[in-house]
């Protein structure tokens, strides 16, 4: 079980930015870098030479471009979490979703489009398992001549929790695909890159961050881990959720944090205890870090920090009520606009599936079969080629339309035993056909086939609102009447409960090609992804944008 202590050191000095809405530029050299983390050194994939990378810095609707050029030895794409790219998927980065990789000695300026997300974000690799360490905050900060809905902070901090390998990540992966089984746990966890005291190779690299008393700090928190939703908490401190996934919140007080990988939280920390030294420590839910909080001030520190409370790990209940917990702001100047007449029903079936290994041979797996993952049943298999490209210019064989609206067959989803026939999936390249406009209901539904997990879902191109969750079958019948359509969160990313299902509501005004998958790296690795097109509306502008010129070929 993975305890990580961190102890945080800098004041939050997050990149420029600008005076007023305007076009910001960044260059992001992908290059191979020597990084020394737990006794051990190796190269790692970094961007301009730093693990986590630079924070981009923007106001709300900004267009920012990144020249992102790629010096290493294999390919990469850059995907910006949480940005709609309103009618140009073509920066959006999802590895032959999208586009075709960048491949080495090659580069591509990617266009980020920001709209009406406001609050912290962030960009990572969306190729094979690159964003280990390739990732970092894209912070967009409130309009000029706006603020933000709470007193303006003393100042701002970065929490990017993540995981480190002693082993090279993309041997990792590639191991664990060989095997069929599941993939080598993390050595460490880290806050900012750096793993706790409790490793004893890491107490000269513990983050610390120096603090104020009688201050308030925002924490910009990431779950930048691979494959684990995150418990987290200071000691001995109440944090206030003010926003997350770019919108904000309802404050929220509450003395833990449940963060799904994909997902950003802004958190208000008052400074507000004696002068001492406080651990801020994440674990994961289903295991822990720990870094610490110091005051300044001329003071005698307890010999020991103190360590927060943390749910158990496998406290399913910790986790599912924070998350149902968040609220939108809904308030005159942040509206939400939850569709209330749905004209696409849909209810998707995520499943941990097996199939046979092959050739004879024995693998990881239940029953020495291989692993995999399928939504509806269906186990996504990526094309050579990127969908968005073969859509645009009307290629065939490429991608089905065919993409169910419901499971292909009924049963108990969450029934303790379940019978081995449900287990094998269908491999498919099936999209999603939605029309300009349509409103969306989508239920996820998490299942116990093979074994019940959560699932952090994360969807491209839109925001969406969460209007229901609950354990056990979704109800169609019963279960609507107590959904929220007053002020439901808006997110792009939602943790469905292990062995329960979880509502969102999205309007389909974004054309394109957009990706969905669980944001579990093992689980999108199983297949556990699908793809929505948006058709072009009726109007010039809602048609999709045409490709930039530097689009990467295969």
């Amino acid at each position: 079980m993975h305890m990580h202590v961190l102890i945080l050191s800098l004041l939050a000095a997050l990149c420029y930015i600008p005076a007023q809405a305007a076009l910001v530029r960044y260059k992001f050299v992908v290059q191979e870098t020597n990084y020394t983390r737990l006794c051990s050194s190796k190269n790692i994939l970094t961007v301009n030479g730093r693990y986590p990378g630079p924070t981009i810095s923007a106001r709300r609707g900004d267009t920012v471009i990144v020249d992102v050029i790629n010096q290493a030895t294999q390919n990469i794409t850059i995907h910006w979490h949480g940005v709609k790219q309103p009618r140009y998927p073509w920066s959006d980065g999802p590895e032959f979703i999208t586009q075709c990789p960048i491949q080495p000695g090659s580069h591509f300026s990617q266009k980020i489009i920001l709209s009406d997300e406001e609050g912290t974000l962030w960009w990572h690799a969306h190729s094979d398992w690159s964003r280990a360490t390739v990732h970092g905050l894209l912070v967009v900060s409130p309009k000029i001549g706006t603020t933000y809905p709470f007193a303006e902070p003393h100042a701002e901090v970065p929490v990017i929790l993540g995981e480190w390998w002693k082993n090279d990540i993309q041997t990792v992966m590639e191991d664990f695909l060989r095997r069929g089984g599941d993939p080598e746990p993390s050595d460490a966890l880290t806050i900012n890159g750096q793993p706790g005291v409790r490793y004893n190779c890491s107490r000269q690299e513990t983050t610390k961050v120096k603090v104020d008393q009688g201050k308030t700090y925002m924490l910009r928190m990431v779950n930048a881990a691979m494959n684990n939703i995150m418990f987290f908490a200071i000691a001995d401190h109440q944090l206030t959720v003010v926003g997350s996934d770019g919108a904000y919140t309802k404050p929220l007080k509450t003395n833990y944090v449940a963060i799904s990988p994909g997902q950003t939280i802004d958190l208000l920390l008052e400074t507000n205890q004696p002068h001492n030294h406080y651990y801020m420590a994440a674990k994961f839910y289903n295991s822990n870090p720990a870094t610490i909080i110091k005051y300044n001030g001329n003071y005698t520190a307890s010999p020991s920090p103190l360590l927060p409370l943390l749910p158990a790990f496998n406290d399913r209940n910790a986790s599912f009520n924070f998350t149902r917990s968040l609220r939108s702001l809904a308030s005159t100047d942040h509206p939400v606009d939850v569709p209330m007449k749905i004209t696409r029903k849909l209810l998707y079936t995520l499943l941990i599936n097996t199939l046979p290994c092959g050739n004879n041979s024995v693998c990881g797996g239940p029953q020495g079969r291989r692993f995999a993952a399928s939504i509806n049943n269906i186990t996504f298999d990526t094309p050579k080629t990127s969908i968005l490209g073969a859509y645009y210019r009307g290629m065939n064989g490429v991608y089905g339309d065919d993409f169910p609206d419901n499971p292909p067959f009924i049963f108990n989803y969450t029934s303790d035993s379940l019978n081995s026939s449900v287990q094998t999936p269908m491999n498919g390249t099936e999209v999603k056909i939605l029309k300009y406009n349509d409103t969306v209901e989508l239920v996820f539904q998490g299942t116990n086939v093979v074994s019940g997990i959560d699932h952090p879902m994360h969807l491209h191109g839109h925001s969406f609102y969460v209007v229901g969750s609950g354990i056990g079958n979704f109800d169609r019948q019963r279960d609507p009447l107590n959904y929220n359509l007053v002020d439901p969160p808006l997110q792009q990313t939602i943790a469905v409960p292990q062995n329960g299902w979880t509502a969102i509501r999205f309007r389909a005004n974004n054309p394109g090609v957009w990706f969905m998958h669980c944001h579990f790296e093992r689980h999108i690795s199983w297949g556990m992804e699908m793809v929505f097109i948006v058709w072009n509306g009726k109007t010039s502008d809602a048609n999709m944008l045409p490709p930039p010129p530097d689009m990467p070929k295969c």
